[in-house]
This record gives C-alpha cells, sequence and structure tokens, in this order.
C-alpha cells in the first residue's frame, strides 16, 4: 500500500509539472462537461465490489493471503482461476484493492475475467529477479516468460502450454495494475492472443527494465498505459486475423518502439507516445494494416513510422490528425534507399495515405503516397475521449437486490421494466434473465453487466410477443435521443421468435453500447451439468436460421458509440442494420458473422465512422451472405474493414461489399481475404454505375457519388487493345493451360469439370465431367492433358488390406491453409487424351527426380498462398519426388502448394520462370536448371494473385484483379482492364497470338498483335 501510495502522489506531480490531461478521467460523465483522457494516477474505475454469488473474489480470508506485496500469492492466485474455471466454465474473478506478489506465469483459461475493485486499483507485481524471467525463453514464440499469459483452457502438468486462440472468447483484464520487477528482462506482462470480447482496459504496466507490456494482441485495448520496457507492444497479427482496435492510450520510455508488430491490423485512436526512439516498427518482409487517428508524438529520437515493405498492395498506411512535436522523421520504408525527409519541430499530420488507391469508382487503381503535413506554433496534449464512463459503483442498483433470479426459467419482465422506471443504473449479475415483452430504456437509463455470456437477457423460444407474422419486436428499445449505455451483457433472442430483433437502438450521440454479445449460433459456452438441459444454450438448427430480424437495429436517428460487439446469430436476418440516421455514430471492433444473407447493412445513413469492423462468412450458413450493404448513404467511413471468408468455403462469391444510391464513402485500408481461393471474387460493386471494384487490397477507395447510373462500360488503361468475349456462364474457371496447338483447357472445380477452347474454331465444349475435383491443369510435349485434382479416400477402401491413408508433406506447415480440414487427402496427377477423354483417363506416377536422365519442362504452382512466411524458402525447396507426364520428360514436383494452385507455371531448364506470392501479392522470377529445379529467387513485381505467364516476346502477364503486362526488366507497359475479376491467364490460339482470360464468370481474349508497345 506504501508503495502505491509514493506511485500516485509520483504520478500526481507528474501530472500536474508535465503532463496535464492525457489518460482517462474516470467516474460518470456529467452532461455537458468534456471528457478527456489523464495521465499517470491509476485511479480505480470499480470503487467498490460489484456483489455476483456467481462470481469469486480474491480476498485475504478466503484464501489466506496477504495484499500488501510481501507474501507470493502465486499459488493461491492461480488456484482461484483454476476453481472459477473448473466450477463455472466462464465468469468474473474479482480482486480487491492491495498489492499482489508473484513469481511465476499465471494462467487464465477462457472467457474468465480478472477485475479489481478498490479506491485504487489493485497491482500484480512480478517480484524481482524470478526465476525464469531474466534470459530469454528457447523455443517460446516471444522469447519471452509472462506474468499473465491468456490461453483456451487450463495448462496441464507436462503438457504444453494451451495458447489462446481464435476460439478463445470472453476473457478479459481490467482495473488492474502490472509491474514487472527489477531483474526480469525477458518478462512480459501479457500474452493476449485472444478473440472476441476479450479486451484489457483500465490497466497501467510498468514495464522498466522488462522486455514489454503485452506480446501477441487480440481483439482490443483501451485505457492502458504502458511505461519502460523495451517495447509497449510487441506482436504478430491477432490468431483470427482481425484488426486490433486501439484507444485512449498511452506509451513512454520504451528503449526500443512502442510497438514492434506484423500484420496486427492496427487501428489506433487517441494514441498518446513519448520518449521513445520509434513510434511503430513494422518487421522487415512483413506487411501491415495501419491507420492511426487523433495522436500525440513527442520526443521521438529516430523515426516514428518503419513500414516493413512497400512493395506490396498488402501494405496499406493512413495517418489523420496526428500532432508531432520533436519527431524528426515520420515515415520510413526499410526496403526502399533514399535520404530520409527531414521534419520541422512541431507539426500536424493533416492526411497521410501510403498504398494502392483509387480515388473514384472510375479511377484505375494506383500506387500512390499522399502526404498533407502543416507546421504549427503550438502543441495541444489532451486527447478527448468519445467513450462514456460507466456510472461510480456506489450509483449501481443490483437487479437480484430487488428480487431477480436470473435462472433462465422464471418470467422476470415485470421486475425489470420497475426497476428500469424507478433506478437509472442497473446492475445485472451473471445470469439468465428471461423477459417475454418488450424491455424500454428511459433516456437516461444504464444497464450493467460484467459478462456478455455470463449475463443474459433473454428469449424463450415461441414467445407470443414476438412469434407469429409481423413487423419487428424489439427485446430491447433505447430511449429516443438519450444517453443510454449498455454493456457487458449478452442479449439473446433464441431461435424461435420470428419477429424478435435483439436492441432496437434510438439513443444519441454521447450513447454507448459496449461488450455487447447478440447470441445465437456461435460462442456458445455451458456450465458444468448444463450440457444435458436441451435448448439451454441451444445447438444449430438449420430450418431455423435467417427466420428473424436483425441483432442490432440502430433507426429513427439513433447514434453514438459502438465498441467491442460481437453480433454471430444465424437466426438473425443480420448482424447490424443502421437505417434512416443522421446522427453520427462510431464503432469500435465489431465483429459481425454467420449470416445466412447479410452481416451488415446501411440504408439511408449519414455521419458514421467505423473501426475495426470484421466480417466474416461460413461455409455452411453464409456461402450466400452479402458481408456489406451500403443503400442511400453519405459521409461513412470504414478504417481497417476486413471481411473474410473462411477455409470451408467452396463456392464463389461476387462482391464483399454492394453499394447503390451513395456518395462521400471512404474506405480506408481494405482487407478482401480468404485462406482458400474463394475470396469474395470483387471487393465492391455499385449496382447504379454498373461497375466492379476488382483489387482485394486497397489502402483508399473513394466513392464520390454512386447515385447516378451509368453504362457497363469497361475502363481500359490501353484504348488499343480490343477485349472479345469468349463465353460466359461458368462458375469461376481457373486453370489455364494451353497445348502446342494454341487449344486452351480450363476446368471448375466445384462442378468437377474441364472445357477445351478450340484455337481453330474458337468454340468451347465440355471435354470431361468425371468424380474427381480439377484443381489446375497442364500439357505434356506430346499435348496428354494433366490435371492435377483433389483425391478423397473413401472410408473403407483398404489398400494392402488397411485404410487407404493420405497425410500432408512436411511444407505443409508453412500455410494456414493446411488446417482446419484441408487435410487428409490426395492430390493426385491423372492425364487424359483429348481426343478420347472418356477412356484415356490415367494416373501418373510417383517417380523420384534424381532417376530421370532428361527433364524438358517442370510445372510449379503459379502462385503459393504461405501466411506463414516461407516462401523463399518453398519457392526453390528441391523435392525429390515428381509426377511424371506420359511423354516420360515432363514432370510436377510434389509439394502442397498444389493443393491450393489454381494454375501452374512451367519451368524450362536454362530459361527463367515466373511465379506469385499471393499472401502478399507480388511476383517473381528464378532460374531454372537442368533438373527443373529452381534457383536464385529475386523480386519481379508488386502484383501476383491466380496466375502468371510469359509470352513469346519474353513479356511477363499478370493476372492480378485486371491483367498486367511487364517488359522483363520488370516495368509495368500496359494494363488491360477488364469487366470482372480475373481468374487466370495464358497464351494460346494460333501461333500463340491470343491472350485468353479467365474470369469470375466468363472467358476473355485479347489478340496480341493488338496490343502496341507504348506503355500507359
Amino acid at each position: 500500500m506504501k508503495c502505491n501510495l509514493i506511485h500516485g502522489v509520483l504520478g500526481l506531480l507528474f501530472t500536474a509539472c508535465w503532463f496535464p490531461a492525457v489518460a482517462r478521467l474516470s467516474g460518470t460523465l456529467a452532461k455537458g462537461s468534456e471528457h478527456t483522457v489523464k495521465d499517470a494516477a491509476s485511479v480505480s474505475y470499480y470503487q467498490t465490489a460489484p456483489e455476483d454469488t456467481a462470481a469469486c473474489y480474491f480476498t485475504a480470508e478466503r484464501y489466506g493471503i496477504r495484499t500488501d506485496g510481501s507474501m507470493d500469492v502465486s499459488d493461491a492466485l492461480q488456484q482461484a482461476i483454476n476453481g472459477l474455471k473448473r466450477n463455472k466454465n466462464f465468469g468474473v474473478l474479482f480482486i480487491p484493492e492491495g498489492e499482489y506478489l508473484i513469481s511465476k506465469t499465471i494462467y487464465i483459461p477462457a472467457a474468465i475475467r480478472l477485475i479489481g475493485y478498490g479506491v485504487h486499483r489493485p497491482v500484480i507485481k512480478l517480484k524481482d529477479h524470478a526465476a525464469g524471467f531474466a534470459a530469454p525463453v528457447g523455443g517460446d514464440k516471444g522469447s519471452a516468460a509472462y506474468m499473465l499469459w491468456f490461453t483456451s483452457s487450463i495448462p496441464e502438468t507436462g503438457k504444453g502450454v494451451p495458447n489462446a486462440g481464435a476460439g478463445t472468447f470472453y476473457s478479459a483484464l481490467s482495473n488492474i495494475d502490472l509491474e514487472i520487477g527489477a531483474g526480469n528482462a525477458a518478462a512480459v506482462a501479457l500474452r493476449t492472443h485472444y478473440a472476441q470480447h476479450c479486451f484489457i482496459e483500465h490497466v497501467n504496466i510498468h514495464i522498466g527494465s522488462g522486455k514489454a507490456g503485452i506480446f501477441d494482441i487480440g481483439n482490443e485495448i483501451q485505457d492502458v498505459r504502458f511505461y519502460g520496457g523495451d517495447y509497449g507492444i510487441y506482436t504478430t497479427k491477432s490468431s483470427p486475423g482481425w484488426p486490433y482496435m486501439m484507444l485512449d492510450t498511452y506509451f513512454e520510455g520504451q528503449r526500443k518502439a512502442a510497438i514492434k508488430t506484423q500484420e496486427a491490423g492496427l487501428t489506433v485512436v487517441r494514441m498518446h507516445v513519448r520518449n521513445v526512439p520509434v513510434v511503430i516498427d513494422v518487421d522487415k518482409g512483413f506487411w501491415e494494416k495501419l491507420y492511426m487517428e487523433d495522436c500525440l508524438f513527442e520526443n521521438v529520437a529516430d523515426c516514428a513510422l518503419k513500414i516493413g515493405m512497400s512493395r506490396s498492395p498488402e501494405t496499406q498506411v493512413n495517418l489523420q490528425k496526428i500532432q508531432c512535436r520533436k519527431v524528426p522523421e515520420l515515415v520510413r520504408y526499410k526496403d526502399r534507399e533514399g535520404q530520409p525527409e527531414r521534419q520541422p519541430g512541431l507539426y500536424v499530420v493533416r492526411n497521410y495515405t501510403a498504398g494502392l488507391v483509387m480515388d473514384s469508382l472510375r479511377c484505375v487503381p494506383h500506387e500512390k503516397v499522399f502526404t498533407d503535413i502543416k507546421v504549427v506554433d503550438h502543441f495541444v496534449p489532451v486527447l478527448k475521449t468519445d467513450i462514456a464512463d460507466l456510472p461510480a459503483t456506489s450509483k449501481w442498483v443490483n437487479i437480484k437486490s430487488l428480487g431477480a433470479v436470473g435462472n433462465g426459467l422464471q418470467d422476470e419482465t415485470a421486475l425489470v421494466q420497475a426497476a428500469i422506471d424507478r433506478y437509472d443504473v442497473i446492475y445485472f449479475p451473471a445470469g439468465r434473465y428471461k423477459v417475454s415483452q418488450t424491455i424500454h430504456l428511459r433516456s437516461n437509463t444504464v444497464l450493467i453487466g460484467l459478462h456478455p455470456f455470463a449475463t443474459q437477457i433473454l428469449l424463450a423460444d415461441n414467445t407470443p410477443a414476438f412469434g407469429g407474422f409481423g413487423g419487428p419486436v424489439p427485446l430491447i428499445i433505447s430511449g429516443k435521443g438519450g444517453r443510454n449505455i449498455i454493456s457487458g451483457i449478452g442479449l439473446n433472442t433464441g431461435k424461435r421468435n420470428t419477429r424478435a430483433v435483439a436492441l432496437q437502438w434510438e439513443a444519441g450521440a454521447a450513447s454507448l453500447v459496449n461488450d455487447v454479445k447478440f447470441i445465437g449460433g456461435h460462442g456458445q459456452m455451458h456450465r458444468p451439468g448444463d450440457r444435458d438441459q436441451r435448448g439451454l444454450y441451444g445447438q444449430a438448427e438449420e430450418h431455423l436460421w435467417d427466420r428473424q430480424y436483425w441483432s442490432l437495429w440502430v433507426t429513427r436517428n439513433g447514434g453514438g458509440i459502438f465498441k467491442n460487439i460481437w453480433s454471430a446469430s444465424t437466426y438473425a436476418a443480420a448482424g447490424v442494420y443502421i437505417a434512416e440516421t443522421v446522427t453520427p455514430g462510431r464503432i469500435y471492433a465489431m465483429s459481425i458473422e454467420h449470416h445466412v444473407r447479410n452481416e451488415v447493412r446501411f440504408n439511408h445513413v449519414s455521419h458514421w465512422k467505423i473501426y475495426a469492423m470484421q466480417t466474416e462468412e461460413e461455409s455452411r450458413e453464409s456461402s450466400e451472405c452479402q458481408p456489406l450493404f451500403i443503400e442511400r448513404s453519405t459521409d461513412l467511413q470504414f478504417a481497417n474493414l476486413y471481411m473474410f471468408r473462411v477455409i470451408r468455403v467452396k463456392k464463389p462469391y461476387p462482391y464483399a461489399i454492394l453499394t447503390e444510391a451513395s456518395k462521400d464513402i471512404r474506405f480506408l485500408n481494405l482487407h478482401n481475404y480468404a485462406q482458400t481461393k474463394y475470396t469474395s471474387s470483387h471487393s465492391l460493386y455499385d449496382r447504379n454505375r454498373k461497375v466492379f471494384v476488382k483489387p482485394w487490397e486497397l489502402a483508399a477507395l473513394y466513392l464520390k457519388n454512386t447515385r447516378t447510373g451509368g453504362r457497363n462500360t469497361v475502363l481500359t488503361s490501353h484504348r488499343k487493345a480490343n477485349l472479345q468475349q469468349v463465353a460466359k456462364g461458368f462458375e469461376m474457371p481457373e486453370g489455364m493451360c494451353s497445348d502446342s496447338k494454341g487449344n486452351i483447357y480450363f476446368c471448375e472445380s466445384a462442378r468437377k469439370r474441364i472445357y477445351k477452347w478450340s484455337a481453330k474454331s474458337g468454340l468451347v465444349t465440355l471435354l470431361c465431367d468425371s468424380p474427381w475435383e480439377p484443381l489446375s491443369l497442364a500439357c505434356d510435349r506430346e499435348d496428354h492433358l494433366l490435371a492435377v485434382f483433389k483425391y478423397q479416400p473413401m472410408e473403407g477402401y483398404l489398400v494392402e488390406g488397411k485404410q487407404e491413408v493420405f497425410t500432408n508433406p512436411p511444407d505443409a506447415a508453412g500455410t494456414s491453409f493446411s488446417g482446419w480440414g484441408n487435410s487428409g487427402f490426395g492430390i493426385l496427377v491423372y492425364s487424359i487424351n483429348t481426343d478420347n477423354p472418356d477412356h484415356s483417363i490415367r494416373p501418373l506416377k510417383r517417380v523420384a527426380v534424381q532417376s530421370l536422365d532428361t527433364i524438358v519442362q517442370a510445372f510449379y504452382p503459379a502462385h503459393r498462398w504461405r501466411d506463414f512466411h516461407d516462401f523463399a524458402q518453398v519457392a526453390v525447396a528441391r523435392p525429390d519426388s515428381a509426377w511424371l507426364a506420359p511423354d516420360g520428360v515432363t514432370i510436377i514436383p510434389i509439394s502442397y502448394d498444389l493443393a491450393r494452385s489454381t494454375s501452374l507455371a512451367v519451368a524450362v531448364p536454362g530459361k527463367q520462370l515466373y511465379i506469385s506470392d499471393e499472401y502478399n501479392e507480388c511476383s517473381y522470377r528464378l532460374d531454372v536448371d537442368r533438373s527443373g529445379y529452381v534457383s536464385d529467387l529475386s523480386f519481379f513485381a508488386p502484383r501476383g494473385s491466380f496466375a502468371i505467364v510469359k509470352d513469346k516476346e519474353k513479356r511477363v502477364w499478370i493476372a492480378d484483379g485486371d491483367v498486367y503486362r511487364y517488359g522483363e526488366d520488370g516495368k509495368l507497359q500496359c494494363q488491360l482492364a477488364l469487366p470482372e475479376r480475373a481468374t487466370g491467364v495464358t497464351i494460346g490460339g494460333e501461333n500463340s497470338n491470343t491472350l485468353m482470360i479467365s474470369t469470375y464468370g466468363g472467358l476473355y481474349c485479347y489478340r496480341l498483335s493488338e496490343l502496341d508497345s507504348t506503355g500507359l
């Protein structure tokens, strides 16, 4: 306690003398007051203990500990956490004010939250010179030892630590300060690689001589301050690969950088950094999607932002309203040479954008660096947060003290409504509060829970007021124009309530919805012993999907702040529907997933900003789901928008964003992606203008006006080219190749079909319709067609008396595509005689490459998705075995990437091979030796997707949205615009004079003779 007092006094002195008003002001936000971020003093967010019979309280009396920092409480604290997990599975451990000394790592399993309370925040301190914390830990991903490690489950003795991951939900640490004692150079305060509804909030981390405050991020942090350390945060990408939301943070005195990162999707609003060499350091060779707004940089010795790679559309940087004082260099790219651009002593970055940009729907995508810096004569060290504080705990009225039971069985509608009518602030301890009528909030009602799965307000199935036919009926409706707050509560509309809306929000711009889970479908958990209670938590019932209204409905000029929300009820028509409002709104860290038709809709909406929004489409539920639909809206800005389709999706979808009759829509850092090849085909389609946006990665996309109609014109940067449509009506044709006569072959994988385009007749015919799923195609020197295909072993089929089994080759470890079900099958190759396909199908033999005397050509994957960053190693690997074609001189070296690649690139000894790094969207060239092996990987072009081919004039054609032509020198010569995104490209036709292009729905061609050699 004495240590706390000293820290508090020093903090107050520091605040008064040096740095007024930089961190968060606690307590109730008074009407009309200015809510600011204040520094240093650890003002407790929860001053008294919230009462919850389902929670656990880490008190001295219960656990026989001392809370003055004189006793090692490691074992007792772990016992309390493990006991809560085993007994309740999910819930809150409350930690009272005090100093808690630990000497070992504390593991926090999924869905357990540690929340401090008291006049002063509790402090957990790692003791000086703790065993195992001084030297880097070999074999650990972060090379560190951790004070608190968030895990997926309780670690078992003798087994590895089950690190938190994409399926770890609801974990949190709030209102507890952390301190690393002396002599712990390898110590990191927190390891946090978790997913939705996980957070760190209201925490000061004193790292001192330790390594960092946080390693490996997840979901969001707010009101966290980092002092000292090599780093405040160092991280790889989040466990699900989604953006990371940082709000109201402070970094001071880091020795190497405030943040060291790889692909974290940093979405930073109101960050103050001072006295560091570097603000954000992106590891070389890694991209980052960095968005920063309303930040302060002070006394940065070297450079504010060090960016790891510049030659990839994956790198996206957007800065808005960044105040800089004594920051000599703003941005440096590690793979670029040149003198740094020195900056003045005091300036404001009004706007900085770097990456692939489209200034309008009609604009050709182009690489751009835009800088708008203004020299100023004063610095304003005040950051105003827009997130309202919860009222002081002394004002909370416990709903159970009023008679509520929270057992999920008793109807508590009248009691809950009466409490709201009488009291301003209602606290819901853990429980399931069943209601049967709409709950109406008054304009100043605040509803508080502390765990959005442990605390639920719910409807039983077939509740009469919410069933049958009719318009939407909300479970909860806010006060119109009010200052309502809902925090830490799950809203559950069940499965069989066809008129239900979980939350109808009509509150004003100062309102807040925070840490709210819209329950249904994914993210379910069970208390021990609950699994046999049918219907209590529910199993997925497909026939009930998409049978309700929307989960979150903002309407009638509703607005405000929406933060840390997960909307994943498959039973709802959409996760979020925002309509008919001009009231400003902000969304911070929202995950919308697994709906059947729509994830998010904006309809007649103005003046909203959306940060770190993520959508996800599952295979069973969402193969036909529209991720984002914007109608009749204006002045919307999306920052770090991630749109993802899961690895199990086997069907293409035409566009991630659909717009109509809208204007002034800004996308800053847009990421449309999938681990599988079935990424949403286009990032955006505007229905009025009939224009597709083809790039999947954009630093900026501006929709200035889509209200007026437009012809279905084809943008082209090469006016002399004559695009011809050969055929249409396909489902993602791919795998293109050509034979010696110029005939073209391609396949539809999902439909298990192979087609032929005749160079002589110009007609497309179905060549092969077999049980085998073709992935890519090639022709040997005798024009046998070679089909790489996916072979699923049949259960019960025996080979030499044993079940036929396939295992992934070792190189599968370098790509996430090999996980989540993409194993257990074989990637084999068969050949056919194209003149007699049905009777000539033959499997290729697997041979040792060294056993072959002559190799005339080898086919490698034309593109590789290596998201674990081993592309450079795998691209030049030398497989010891290959599939041998019927001609005896053509091979397909065996590698796992054949399982995902949609096209093959031919390697001819003595010539150069061109391939694409699909994950980083760039292309490389390699040399080919006499054995067909490749070496000397070198960068070629900042484009790369599904296909790349070289013509007889040694020009290289890359299909990446449109088709790009490069010279051997790596310089862009022309861009051929297409009506929709390209899926493949090859050279064919008589005399190899035709450039054949497959798109997501058709087949096109250009006559190479019509393409002159002029540039763009």
